[in-house]
């Protein structure tokens, strides 16, 4: 009968994955708050949460979103944002200088939606 727990330790190795890959908020950078306004060059619009591509200083950034339900809860569906959109992020960088942010708001239409 070793071979149940054997089998619940891969199970739960296996499982705990994702949670690991997840982005920890410790890895941004609240002290070093950024605004851009810029169009959107691609979308991701997907759970565990939404990602938008923008250009910023330069580069290619990630832009990371709230979960969907969330989004569209508070009033922003999927369709409102699309390439070429123009938008207003506010977040905060990475902190090992990855080209990524964590969005704490985004403008669209005008209209300010609270991602946490």
């Amino acid at each position: 009968m070793k071979i149940k727990p054997l089998l619940c330790s891969i199970v739960l190795a296996v499982s705990a994955g994702p949670v690991w890959a997840h982005h920890g908020w410790s890895s941004y950078d609240a002290d070093k708050p950024i605004k851009v306004e810029t169009a959107v060059v691609d979308v991701q619009y997907r759970n565990p949460h939404a990602e938008l591509d923008i250009d910023y200083q330069g580069n290619r950034w990630d832009v990371i979103l709230a979960p969907t339900r969330r989004m569209e809860s508070r009033g922003l569906p999927k369709d409102a944002l699309t390439v070429g959109k123009n938008v207003i992020i506010e977040g905060y960088p990475r902190r090992d200088g990855a080209h990524e942010i964590r969005a704490e708001r985004i403008t669209v239409d005008g209209k300010t939606i609270e991602l946490r």
